[in-house]
C-alpha cells in the first residue's frame, strides 16, 4: 500500500499504480490478485478434507481418550487400549461426515450470496465479486453500494458515505476529489472512502489503494480480532459447557482421590476417572448442533431463505417481533404509475414528460418510482441534455436535474409531496402560493393517500444560462404538478401475518411513507391501525418514552434510518428478540441493530451484506418457514442436551457413588466409553427428528434454569433405578463381579437409549413418531444390548453370559423407568414456570 496515499493527487496514484482512469484490463487484474491475495479480511479457506479431518482432533474430550488410550498400552492394557482407539476411530468418523457434510453445505450458500461490485475492466463497467477486487481498479459507486476496498476518489457527484463503522460519526460525510495533508486523520480525508462504509446517496468513481488486511478497516480486525457477536444460543451453549465441566472436574477430582486413598491402582483409577467424564460429557453436541444447522440451513434453502450465519438460525426461531418494511413485503413491490394531474387535479401529460425527463437522466440508484415513472412514458431525450444533478438523499427527499432544452436551461425537481412544496413559491401561473392553495394541495394529498395512492411532486425553475448547480439552487421553483402511484397489498399476506401471530411473532411496520398510505396498507392486510407513531413524533420522545412507545405501537411512519434503528434497540431494550426484514440502504442501520436481520436476494449490497438471512422471494409466508424452521432446529438441538443431561449424568454419578462402597469397579474404563459411544448412536439421528408442533408454535430461548433443573431432577430419578439395579444384583442375585458388570452395562445402555425417546417430546412418548433414523437405531441398539453378552468376543470384553431370569429383571426395571419417567415429564412440565 502507498504510505499517506489521501495525500497524493490523483493522477500521481494512476501512475504509482500502473493504472488509468479506464481501469485495468481483465488479464491486470487476474495478476494482482495472485500478487495481492483475495480482498477479504479473513482468508477463505477452499474445503478440505484434510483441515475438516484435522478439526475433530482439537476437542479436549478426543484428545483425553487419545491420552488414555497411551496410558493403556504403556500399562499393558491392551484391550482398553483397542476399545478406546475404536472408540476415537468412530467417534472421529462420524464427526467427519457430518462437519464435511456441512462445510460443504455452507460453501455452496456463500457462493448463491456473493456481494459484487460494478468495476471499470477492459474500459467498460462490470459485476465484479468483492473479494476479486485489486489495487489499482477502478470501481463505480452509488447510492446502496457497499465500499469494496480503501479507494480515492476520482470524481463524485453529491456522493455521501456513512462512515460510522469507522469513525462512529452518526452522519453522512460529503466525498470528492481533492487533496488533504498526509497527517490528516482519517475522519478528515474528504477524498477517500473506505472499506466497510457505505454510499448513503449519489454518484462516484474512485481509484482502489489497499484491498483486504491492508485496508483501514483490515488493521481494525487485526489488532481486535473481530469476530460476530455472539447469539443468545452461544452464550446459552457456553453457560451449558461450563455447568458440565465444572460437574465432571468435581466427579473426577472426588473418585480420583477417593481411589487413591483407598489403594486401588494408580492407572486404573486414572481410567476410571477419565472414563467418567467423557461418559458425562455431551461429546457428540457440536457434531449434533453442526448437522441441526447444516440441516435447516438446507432446509431453508429449500424454502427459499438463504442463510448467511448458520449460527442465526436459532435466533430466528426465538424472534417474537418482527419489524418490516412495507413496499414488496406486504405490497406487490410492483409500483406502477396511476395518473398525473396538475396542480388543478387535472389529467397532465405535461407532468409525466417533466417528471420521466428527471428519472431518465439522473443517475443515481434507479429507485421503483423511476422505473414505473419511465415504463408508463418514454421522454424526448433527443432534445434534452443535461448540464448537472443533485442526487436524492434521505434528508431531502428529493431529486433535481439540470437540463437544457428547446425552451431554455431549466432545474426539474421531483420527490416527497411536502419535500418538493417547501422548495416551491409558485404555480404555473405566477400566483404565489398562500395558505389557502397549500391547505387544498394538502387536503388533495390527504385524500389520495386514503385511499392508498402514493403521490410525488413535481416543480421547476427557469436557470437562465447557468451550466450547473447546488442545493442551494432548490427555492423558489414552479409547482408543476403531481404524479399518482399503486403498488397494491399482496396476495396472502393477510394469512402470513395471521400464521406469524399464531407463532407468536407480532409484526410491526416500520416505513418512511405517510401516514395515511400506511394506514391504509395495514388495514388492508389486517394489522391494526390505530397505534401509530410519526417520525417526528419519536424525535420528541427521551429514550424511556420510546421504550414505552414502541411496546403498544404497530405502525412507525415517516421515519429515517436513524429513527428504525433507534425503534429496533427500543424493542430490544424491552426484552423482545426483534427481527428486521429491509433491502434499501435506509435500513442497513436497522439490520445491523436488530438480533436477526432479513433481506432479499435483490437489495443493495449494504442491506444484504448486514443481513443473516437473504431470501430468494421477499415474501412474509417464507419468512414464516424460516422461523419454523430455526425452531426445529432449536428443539432438536436441545433433545440431545436433555438426553445428556438425564441419564448419562445419573448414570455416571451413580457409578461415581456405587464405585466409592464396592469393593470393584462397576465397569471398567473400556466398558463404560463403549457403553458411552454405543448409547449416542442414535443421537445422530436426531437433527432428523420429527418436533412436535407445539415445539414450534411460540418462541423458545435458552433457558438454563430449566436445564439445570431438568438435569437435577431427571439425573436424580436415573441414579434411584440405578441404585435399584445395585441392590437387586447385589442381594437378590449375588451377581459376581462380571456377572454385575454385564449386567449393569445392559441395564445403563438401555436407560441411555429408551430415555431419548422419553425426553425428546413433551406429550406421552407413544404418541409422537420419533425420526426413522433415531427410533430403528434405538430398537436396534436395545436388543443387540440382550445379545452382547452371548457373542464370542463377549469374554474378552469382561461380560459374561446372564441367566434370563435377570434379563428379565433387567428389563422390567427398564420398563419400571420408562414409567417413572413420563411420570416425573408430567409432573415437571406441570410445575415449569
Amino acid at each position: 500500500m502507498i504510505n499517506a496515499y489521501w495525500s497524493i493527487d490523483v493522477t500521481e496514484l494512476l501512475r504509482r499504480l500502473h493504472s488509468n482512469e479506464h481501469g485495468l484490463s481483465s488479464a491486470e487484474a487476474a495478476m494482482r490478485l495472485l500478487q495481492y491475495g483475495p480482498n477479504e479480511l479473513r482468508e477463505q479457506r477452499a474445503l478440505s478434507p484434510f483441515r475438516v479431518f484435522g478439526n475433530q482432533f482439537r476437542s479436549p474430550l478426543l484428545l483425553l481418550l487419545v491420552f488414555a488410550a497411551g496410558a493403556s498400552v504403556l500399562t499393558g492394557e491392551w484391550l482398553d487400549a483397542g476399545i478406546v482407539l475404536l472408540i476415537v476411530a468412530a467417534t472421529v468418523s462420524i464427526g467427519y461426515a457430518r462437519e464435511y457434510s456441512a462445510e460443504s453445505a455452507a460453501a455452496a450458500l456463500r457462493v448463491r450470496v456473493r456481494t459484487y461490485t460494478q468495476v471499470i475492466r477492459d474500459g467498460s463497467p462490470r459485476a465484479v465479486p468483492a473479494g476479486e477486487i485489486v489495487p489499482g481498479d477502478v470501481v463505480l459507486l452509488s447510492a446502496g453500494s457497499l465500499v469494496p476496498a480503501d479507494a480515492v476518489i476520482i470524481e463524485a457527484s453529491d456522493c455521501f458515505v456513512s462512515e460510522a463503522v469507522l469513525t462512529g460519526e452518526t452522519f453522512p460525510t460529503r466525498k470528492g476529489r481533492a487533496t488533504v495533508a498526509a497527517s490528516t486523520a482519517l475522519a478528515g480525508r474528504p477524498n477517500c472512502v473506505f472499506l466497510g462504509t457505505n454510499v448513503r446517496s449519489g454518484i462516484a468513481r474512485c481509484l482502489v489503494v489497499a484491498t483486504g488486511r491492508s485496508t483501514q478497516f483490515g488493521a481494525i480486525a487485526h489488532r481486535l480480532t473481530l469476530r460476530p457477536l455472539d447469539t443468545e444460543f452461544d452464550r446459552g451453549l457456553r453457560r451449558f459447557g461450563y455447568l458440565l465441566t465444572t460437574a465432571m472436574l468435581i466427579m473426577v477430582l472426588v473418585v480420583f482421590v477417593a481411589h487413591t486413598f483407598r489403594g486401588r491402582p494408580a492407572v486404573e483409577t486414572l481410567l476410571f476417572s477419565i472414563a467418567l467424564a467423557v461418559g458425562l460429557s455431551p461429546e457428540l453436541l457440536p457434531a449434533i448442533l453442526s448437522v441441526n444447522l447444516a440441516r435447516g440451513a438446507r432446509m431453508m434453502a429449500s424454502r427459499g431463505v438463504l442463510v448467511r450465519r448458520l449460527n442465526a438460525i436459532e435466533n430466528l426461531g426465538s424472534m417474537d417481533t418482527l419489524c418490516t418494511d412495507k413496499t414488496g413485503t406486504l405490497t406487490e413491490g410492483v409500483i406502477q404509475v396511476e395518473a398525473a394531474y396538475d396542480t388543478t387535479g387535472v389529467d397532465s401529460p405535461e407532468v409525466l414528460e417533466l417528471a420521466a425527463c428527471n428519472a431518465a437522466v439522473q443517475s443515481g440508484l434507479v429507485s421503483p418510482l423511476d422505473e414505473a415513472i419511465l415504463q408508463a412514458h418514454k421522454p424526448e431525450l433527443l432534445k434534452v441534455q443535461k448540464l448537472g444533478e443533485i442526487p436524492f438523499d434521505f434528508t431531502r427527499k428529493r431529486l433535481s436535474v439540470l437540463v437544457r432544452t428547446s425552451e431554455g436551461v431549466s432545474l426539474i425537481v421531483k420527490g416527497a409531496f411536502h419535500h418538493v412544496i417547501e422548495v416551491c413559491g409558485q404555480l404555473p401561473n405566477c400566483a404565489q402560493l398562500n395558505p389557502a392553495q397549500l391547505a387544498d394541495l394538502e387536503q388533495r394529498y390527504s385524500d389520495w393517500s386514503r385511499q392508498g395512492i402514493r403521490v410525488i411532486a413535481v416543480a421547476v425553475r427557469a436557470m437562465g444560462d447557468r451550466t450547473s448547480c447546488n442545493r442551494d439552487d432548490e427555492r423558489d421553483m414552479t409547482l408543476v404538478g403531481f404524479v399518482t402511484f399503486l403498488d397494491r397489498p399482496k396476495e396472502g399476506v393477510s394469512k402470513a401475518i395471521s400464521d406469524l401471530a399464531r407463532l407468536g411473532v407480532a409484526v410491526k411496520l416500520i416505513t418512511g411513507d405517510n401516514k395515511l398510505v400506511a394506514q391504509h396498507i395495514a388495514k388492508l392486510v389486517g394489522l391494526r391501525t390505530d397505534r401509530v407513531l410519526t417520525g417526528a413524533e419519536l424525535d420528541s420522545f427521551h429514550d424511556e418514552a420510546v421504550w414505552q412507545a414502541a411496546e403498544h405501537t404497530d405502525l412507525f411512519v415517516e421515519v429515517d434510518p436513524n429513527q428504525k434503528e433507534r425503534i429496533i434497540l427500543a424493542l430490544k431494550k424491552l426484552g423482545h428478540v426483534v427481527g428486521f426484514m429491509g433491502d434499501g440502504v435506509n435500513d442497513a442501520p436497522a439490520m445491523h441493530a436488530a438480533d436477526t436481520s432479513i433481506s432479499v436476494e435483490s437489495a443493495v449490497d449494504v442491506a444484504r451484506e448486514a443481513a443473516d438471512f437473504v431470501l430468494l422471494e421477499k415474501n412474509l409466508d417464507v419468512v414464516r418457514g424460516g422461523i419454523e424452521e430455526g425452531r426445529r432446529t432449536f428443539a432438536n438441538t436441545l433433545k440431545y442436551v436433555l438426553t445428556t443431561t438425564s441419564a448419562n449424568l445419573g448414570n455416571m454419578v451413580s457409578m461415581a457413588a456405587a464405585s466409592l462402597f464396592l469393593p470393584f469397579l462397576p465397569l471398567t474404563a473400556g466398558q463404560i466409553l463403549l457403553n458411552n459411544f454405543v448409547s449416542d448412536i442414535p443421537a445422530v439421528g436426531i437433527g432428523n427428528d420429527e418436533v412436535d408442533p407445539e415445539l414450534v408454535d411460540q418462541p423458545r430461548r435458552w433457558d438454563m434454569r430449566f436445564i439445570g433443573r431438568f438435569m437435577v431432577e431427571f439425573g436424580l430419578l436415573s441414579s434411584a433405578f440405578d441404585f435399584l439395579t445395585f441392590a437387586s444384583l447385589l442381594f437378590f442375585f449375588r451377581a459376581t463381579v462380571e456377572t454385575f458388570r454385564t449386567a449393569w452395562f445392559i441395564e445403563s445402555l438401555l436407560t441411555e437409549l429408551v430415555i431419548a425417546l422419553v425426553v425428546r417430546t413433551r406429550r406421552r412418548f407413544y404418541q409422537s413418531r420419533p425420526g426413522a433414523v433415531l427410533l430403528w437405531s434405538t430398537v436396534a441398539l436395545a436388543a443387540a444390548s440382550y445379545v452382547v453378552p452371548f457373542l464370542p468376543f463377549a469374554e474378552s470384553l469382561g461380560f459374561v453370559p446372564l441367566p434370563l431370569p435377570l434379563l428379565a429383571a433387567l428389563s422390567v426395571i427398564t420398563l419400571l423407568y420408562v414409567v417413572a419417567a413420563e411420570i416425573g415429564k408430567e409432573w415437571f412440565y406441570r410445575h415449569e414456570r
